[in-house]
């Protein structure tokens, strides 16, 4: 595919974002028939997002970190895209619903980088992974899908263009340093309208949600983009992924890290 039918891919699917719409699909001239054309489409997304006013590139996202998320897309490892300031807030915020199609949360850890990553000594092993995080933080993604069907039915590469169907981040109150959490195994609930909806844990998360960051880092290594000083890595989600409605009120327990509050109004 040349770079015209990529740029046409994501500006549709900007436009569709902005207008809070859904896509039953993309042409065919312009559909990305592989991984690498479904992530040469996210990036010109990710520049789409970018002309927005007050909006930063904070980090990135990591989907598909665990094995009932990789079995319903039929997919063998995990995916990536883009978290951005002005889609992202902190526990206390209130969500306009809206402003989303078909929302689903996620609770998830996130890390933050301590300095720009060097690229030259990659490969990196999980034991240096802690060389390169600053600190970890409670985090929730809320997810959504441009596509107007079923998500079995969307494929990898749909859902790696539509910035792997990453719509909105908040975070905890607090970072933490890494020695004071046990990330292979540390509890997380779910409360929903102040009732238990779900549980989960860290070791969901390809085991440890190191593993994910390592993922990523060696993954965007290959292609010769490092993570900089300051973004934040969100690592996937604990639990199964819970759908969204309006006049929620969402609190995420994340033990010693303490409470992810929000209302989806």
């Amino acid at each position: 595919m040349k770079k015209e039918k990529y740029t046409r891919a994501a500006n549709i699917l900007f436009d569709y974002r902005k207008n809070k719409k859904r896509l039953d699909n993309l042409p065919i001239d312009c559909t990305p028939n592989n991984i690498e054309e479904a992530y040469e489409i996210q990036e010109e997304l990710k520049i789409k997002y970018l002309t927005l006013k007050n909006n930063n590139l904070i980090g990135k996202k990591v989907g598909c970190t665990n094995e009932w998320a990789q079995k319903q897309i039929n997919v063998e490892e995990p995916f990536y895209g883009n978290l951005f300031s002005k889609y992202s807030s902190v526990s206390g915020c209130d969500l306009l619903s809206n402003n989303f199609s078909e929302p689903y949360m996620e609770p998830e850890f996130s890390f933050r980088i301590k300095e720009d990553i060097n690229i030259a000594n990659a490969p990196f092993t999980f034991d240096q992974i802690k060389d390169l995080t600053d600190t970890v933080m409670a985090s929730v993604e809320i997810v959504d899908f441009r596509f107007n069907k079923e998500l079995k039915n969307i494929g990898i590469n749909n859902l790696i263009s539509t910035n792997a169907a990453s719509e909105y981040w908040i975070k905890g109150l607090k970072e933490f340093k890494l020695n004071e959490i046990n990330l292979s195994n540390h509890p997380v609930k779910v409360f929903i309208n102040d009732k238990l909806k779900e549980e989960g844990n860290s070791s969901n998360v390809l085991g440890n949600p190191f593993n994910s960051l390592l993922w990523l880092i060696n993954k965007l290594s290959l292609k010769g983009e490092p993570l900089l000083k300051d973004y934040v890595v969100s690592t996937g989600t604990c639990t199964v992924a819970i759908p969204l409605e309006k006049n929620y009120k969402v609190r995420v327990d994340f033990a010693n890290m303490g409470n992810i509050d929000f209302q989806f109004i």
